[in-house]
């Protein structure tokens, strides 16, 4: 397949038929001996007809009518967009064509999705500059019966539009509800089957799922705590027996909330709970008494208990680590950024959202009490991080092209697994760099253009 990127421009002179005309240069019909003698296929995204080719002088341009271009959802403004010609079939592509699938849409002048909206800018300038499309859609904007989708694509200029269904879906769902709506997987098995649409990020992933995959991939075993889904009161008191320090954390939880941290004192145990305004603490003579507090929690079945770890701390403040682990435009993970986050005063979590603060990870590291091998810290991270992704990859059989990944060093300098996020926060409080577009948001472009092989 013969690939370059090209100026598409609506031509007033180029009027909507039975047939389209589109001009392209001369010296790619040349070079691709593209048919101008006979009719062949235009595909965007799902959009397919045909068209005839007619040369013209103007250099790396694709030339279409209004109608064309209201139809690919291009608007009528010039963009650059990857053009490719399959010989075998007779068919010019253009795209890739992105959309990013998002829980809502606001009015809000200049937050039109809200918390992300500077992400989706962030994404729309990264696509611009790689020769792609992206718009934006939530679940309510898809039509199961037709072969488009309404959504937006952000300014300059924004517009409001009918799309093709697009060649990538990059899933940014927050919740596993909403990802398990009957009528939206309906829609996207359809357009993985009908029109070969790749969809990556697909799945949420829960914490117990997550250490109940990876303790099957013989790599990754190595960083995992002992950790078990919490389902009643005598395996929490087996773990609370056993450790000194435990944690139960919300299966499907985020940003540190509902984390309960048990421990062991002198005069029994002691629950502390963790959220924005501080962190609240209760004491009981007893684990049994403890257990009895929480038995309601138990029952419900919501939580993970986990082993607790002996962190390395900074200034007496517990630190872990933050990998976004990406897959490139040749198909492999890669660790785009792994920053410290180091929890603010007397916290357990290192959330930002509860007063955690980041910085980078050789810095923290020499910061802090780590009795192992300081210099060593961020390679073993990363082989952690890198090991950790292929697992999921391996073991759920679902569709990943980014995973933010919760790490942990202990005083002695070993690398522990604390949780995976199948969908990395995308503001920027958790990342270091004056980028104007973070490498991380490229990597997302890059990784499109490889699945649709644009």
């Amino acid at each position: 397949m013969s690939k370059t990127k090209v100026v598409v421009r609506t031509h007033p002179g180029i009027h909507a038929s039975s047939e389209q005309t589109i001009l392209l240069s001369e010296s790619i019909v040349r070079r691709w001996r593209i048919p101008t003698d006979r009719s062949i296929q235009l595909r965007c995204g799902s959009l397919k007809l045909k068209v005839r080719v007619t040369a013209t002088s103007t250099r790396n341009e694709l030339r279409i009518s209004y109608q064309l271009a209201h139809q690919c959802g291009i608007g009528t403004q010039p963009i650059t967009l990857r053009l490719a010609f399959q010989a075998a079939s007779q068919t010019i592509r253009i795209g890739p064509i992105i959309g990013v699938m998002l829980n809502r849409v606001t009015n809000t002048p200049g937050r039109r999705f809200g918390i992300i909206t500077a992400f989706c800018r962030e994404l729309t300038d990264a696509c611009r500059h790689a020769g792609a499309l992206v718009y934006f859609f939530t679940p309510d904007d898809i039509r199961s019966s037709q072969s488009t989708i309404e959504g937006w694509v952000m300014g300059p200029p924004e517009y409001h539009g009918s799309f093709p269904i697009p060649d990538v879906i990059y899933n940014r769902l927050p919740s596993r509800k909403l990802d398990n709506e009957p009528s939206l997987q309906q829609f996207l098995k359809s357009a993985k089957t009908h029109w070969h649409t790749s969809i990556f990020n697909e799945k949420y992933l829960d914490k117990t799922e997550v250490f109940q995959a990876l303790r099957h991939h013989l790599g990754s075993t190595r960083y995992l705590p002992e950790s078990h889904a919490c389902q009643s009161a005598n395996q929490l008191k087996m773990m609370c027996t056993k450790y000194r320090v435990v944690f139960l954390k919300p299966i499907t939880g985020s940003l540190g909330k509902g984390i309960l941290r048990i421990s062991k004192t002198r005069s029994g145990y002691q629950i502390s709970s963790s959220s924005v305004v501080g962190i609240s603490k209760k004491e009981y003579a007893s684990l049994n008494a403890l257990v009895t507090a929480i038995s309601g929690k138990l029952r419900a079945g919501k939580y993970q208990i986990q082993q607790g770890l002996n962190l390395i701390e900074v200034g007496g403040r517990p630190v872990d680590f933050r990998a976004l682990v990406q897959k490139n435009i040749t198909n492999r993970w890669k660790v785009t950024s792994i920053v410290a986050r180091t929890a603010g005063n007397n916290r357990f979590v290192s959330n930002v959202a509860q007063g955690g603060t980041v910085s980078t990870v050789g810095q923290t590291v020499n910061k802090s009490n780590m009795n192992g091998n300081k210099k060593g810290a961020s390679t073993r991270l990363q082989k952690a991080a890198l090991t950790i992704a292929r697992g999921i990859d391996t073991k759920i059989p679902f569709h990943f092209g980014e995973l933010g990944i919760d790490l942990a060093l202990d005083q002695d300098g070993r690398v522990w697994l604390l949780e995976v996020n199948s969908k990395p926060s995308k503001n920027d409080s958790s990342i270091l760099t004056d980028s104007a577009i973070r490498p991380s948001v490229k990597q997302v472009v890059q990784y499109a253009r490889y699945l649709a092989r644009l």
